[in-house]
């Protein structure tokens, strides 16, 4: 047992000072003017899956290869550190100005594609913002354009398609919060305009109804004065629905409100007629 416990102590020893030695060797490459060197060691520490390292090592050479025959290599190392560290927003930045800086080689197009890519990666869940999701849209789709007959063309349309329904599923659920927090005519509109931008939409026969709801719920809590065209609105959304969805499961509820909406039209206008005839 003292044997294997000296042995432990040993090789701990040994772990120990290797890892100093490393660290001494990494902070001396820092300082070094060697940019060869510090090159050649950014290569061994990107096979070492050192990526941070070599971040900042190949930050410090790209200056002293720019224009020679190794700056595409240089720089293809450089994205690709940044791509494994999962930085997204810079690697797809240096993606892109690799692609663009060097347009005949032979990772041009899987660059311009990796740009997209990582853009999608960084993409948030639909409840948050979705500025970076229209980004990667964009990118995905200049990417099509740019290189039609690419390998990468049909997983290209199968990201755009994920990431517009996070954009469809976003404007589904705030035309529901609309609702919820009782803006009716804000529902109204964002309903309609889903059903234009989004008309394979899986929620497309909901919005549809949602949207009769949302005019009966504003006719509802109208002035007196304003109901009557309201409520016409809500038959203009009931008959537009039925039309589409005649077998909805919504139905009956739509049915209910083109009924009371009916009934008060109809009580305004013996109303206006009673004024005109006691006139």
């Amino acid at each position: 047992m003292a044997v294997l416990k000296r042995i432990h102590i040993i090789s701990g020893f040994f772990f120990i000072l290797m890892i100093f030695s490393s660290c001494s060797e990494y902070q001396r490459l820092l300082k070094s003017d060697d940019y060869e060197l510090k090159y050649k060691r950014a290569i061994e520490y990107y096979e070492e899956e050192n990526y941070g390292r070599v971040i900042t090592l190949i930050t410090d050479v790209i200056p002293f290869y720019r224009g020679t025959a190794k700056a595409e290599e240089v720089n293809y190392y450089f994205a690709m550190a940044h791509y494994k560290m999962r930085n997204y927003t810079l690697a797809s930045h240096y993606f892109k100005s690799f692609a663009n800086a060097f347009p005949r080689s032979t990772h041009a197009e899987e660059f311009a594609f990796l740009s997209a890519y990582c853009l999608y990666l960084d993409s948030p869940r639909y409840s948050l913002d979705q500025t970076n999701t229209l980004q990667a849209i964009r990118e995905l789709q200049r990417f099509i354009n740019r290189y039609p007959a690419s390998e990468r063309v049909d997983d290209s349309n199968q990201l755009i398609d994920e990431l517009r329904y996070k954009l469809e599923k976003k404007r589904f659920n705030t035309g529901k919060l609309f609702i919820n927090i009782s803006d009716y005519m804000a529902a109204a509109t964002t309903f309609d305009t889903f059903n234009k931008d989004f008309p394979d939409s899986k929620y497309r026969e909901e919005a549809t109804f949602l949207i009769i709801k949302a005019h009966f719920e504003f006719a509802s809590y109208s002035i007196p004065q304003r109901q009557q065209e309201r409520f016409e609105n809500v038959l203009e959304a009931f008959n537009a629905f039925a039309r589409r969805y005649p077998e909805s499961e919504y139905m009956r509820e739509a049915e209910r409100m083109r009924q009371e909406a009916e009934n008060r039209i109809a009580s305004f206008q013996e109303a206006a007629n009673t004024s005109t005839v006691n006139k």
